[in-house]
């Protein structure tokens, strides 16, 4: 809950005290955990709830799809009634908030696209799960359709780029490195098996402008932009690539702006431990990084997920503001997360972290927020705030007429499908395009193929005793001056030295 008259976010209650976060904290990144029925997604809501009051625009996984109840009034009921008396909560009233929904699948939302060259090489590398020497062939295959101009947009552009290279792969060798049939047909497995799982609904055009997200209504509150995750949650590694893709992507996007009184978005990845799951360590130390720098372009990012252990530490210390809800220790390795989350805390004196957290009720949190300077408060045991928007599921017919009264309504519904790798490889294969710098020159220039645009070659006059003898020559000269320069290009490519 936004307490606007004290610029203040009331997310919790420890008997009479209010446990507020900071609005110019926000962006210092925070973790919400906890097992499984503890209550995470009413924090998150509360959250969601209060920045969009603020006129933050927010984003949200939806896994479950009972997010989607944020678009309209919450319900009284006599257990909620009882809440609000225990928490001395006075004149609270129920709000629907602003909401549009995204879905890959674009079954229950706006299509969501990103294009093959956005996903960019490291991560479709490991959205297909290839090996290191796997990867490289990835790069180089990116390196080449950069340097030849071709488009991948969707997934027939790569793998149509993936067969030319590795049809071409010795004329590309020396320059780019060795590329094996063994590396490309991995690959092209790998896409196979990606577009039966639904990746060919989520590569290609229009891609996804994320300054879409970025808006607010016509009462000034932030937009929620939730996205249905239901279908996409079966496919972890998409569901995981598609969040890196998106953090990325407004890492590129937004300004340096330094310290601001309240952030510019925040972003909620639930299940956040599919991101990190079997990830290389160059891509965790991406995601630190990003993590640490978009802070100062006013992004807040909040992770939840089960166990803080699933967040590498270089992460999770960056995230300052934390609400840990109960964790069940039933098996030695359960105590010792339970054990390492209590310790994650900053130390409160009346308070016993480890013994708490096992005792923690649904709605009860252990928490820990940034005060003004930046430094953590001590733990303290606190009921989170209700939300005033609806606990349940949107139903089907009332989400339909939402999308269908969004500004971005048809905007995303039709795929685009232009001139890219794959059709330009196609004209070359045909002979209409041809990859060779000269014939494509001479084609420019003569107006019609190469092939058919070369000058015709004159008729040879029959040689005299003397221009036999000049050939002849020339011909001794010339193979001698050929075999000279063979071996200093030889020697320079492999640094051979003649003793």
């Amino acid at each position: 809950m936004y307490l606007k008259d004290e610029n203040l976010i009331w997310i919790c209650k420890s008997g009479d005290t209010k446990i507020c976060m900071l609005p110019k904290m926000a962006n210092r990144h925070g973790l919400i955990a906890g097992a499984t029925g503890t209550g995470k997604t009413v924090t998150l809501k509360v959250l969601s709830e209060a920045f969009s009051d603020m006129g933050v625009p927010v984003f949200l996984a939806d896994i479950k799809g009972d997010v989607s109840g944020m678009a309209l009034p919450g319900q009284s009921s006599e257990g909620f009634n009882k809440r609000l008396a225990k928490l001395g909560v006075q004149d609270f009233t129920f709000s629907g908030y602003p909401v549009r929904f995204f879905d890959v699948f674009g079954k229950m939302g706006h299509p969501v696209r990103a294009t093959i060259s956005e996903m960019g090489p490291d991560l479709m590398s490991r959205l297909l799960e290839l090996s290191d020497v796997q990867c490289g062939v990835m790069e180089i295959i990116f390196k080449i359709a950069d340097d030849q101009g071709l488009l991948l947009l969707d997934l027939k552009d790569l793998r149509s780029m993936c067969q030319y290279v590795g049809d071409n792969a010795a004329q590309f060798k020396t320059k780019y490195g060795n590329v094996t049939a063994q590396s490309v047909g991995a690959i092209q497995r790998g896409l196979l098996k990606l577009e039966q799982q639904g990746g060919d609904k989520f590569f290609g055009e229009p891609a996804l402008d994320i300054k879409d997200w970025l808006v607010q209504d016509d009462k000034g509150r932030g937009m929620i932009n939730i996205l249905h995750c239901v279908e996409l949650f079966q496919n972890p590694l998409l569901y995981s690539s598609f969040l890196l893709w998106m953090l990325s992507q407004l890492y590129d996007l937004m300004p340096e702006v330094g310290d601001l009184e309240k952030p510019k978005m925040v972003f909620f990845f639930d299940e956040a431990h599919l991101i990190f799951n079997d990830a290389p360590k160059s891509l965790i130390n991406k995601v630190e990084q990003i993590v640490r720098l978009i802070r100062s372009k006013g992004i807040g990012v909040y992770f939840v997920t089960q166990l803080p252990s699933d967040i590498p530490d270089n992460v999770l210390g960056q995230l300052g503001n934390k609400f840990q809800h109960a964790l069940r220790a039933y098996t030695p390795k359960d105590q010792k997360g339970l054990k390492a989350a209590a310790q994650s805390f900053r130390a409160n004196p009346k308070l016993d972290a480890e013994k708490v957290l096992a005792e923690l009720g649904t709605g009860e949190v252990l928490v820990s927020v940034l005060d003004a300077d930046g430094v953590p408060t001590m733990a303290e045991r606190a009921f989170v705030m209700p939300p005033r928007s609806y606990l349940g599921v949107v139903e089907d017919g009332t989400r339909a007429q939402m999308i269908a009264a969004s500004p971005l309504a048809g905007k995303y519904n039709t795929p685009v499908d232009r001139e890219s790798a794959y059709e330009l490889l196609a004209k070359r294969a045909a002979g209409d395009a041809p990859a060779d710098d000269e014939d494509a020159e001479l084609k420019r220039e003569m107006g019609g193929s190469a092939s058919t645009a070369r000058a015709p070659k004159p008729v040879k006059e029959k040689p005299s005793a003397m221009d036999k003898m000049i050939d002849t020559a020339v011909t001794t000269v010339g193979r001698d001056v050929v075999r000279t320069l063979s071996h200093q290009l030889v020697r320079s490519i492999f640094g051979i030295k003649r003793r």
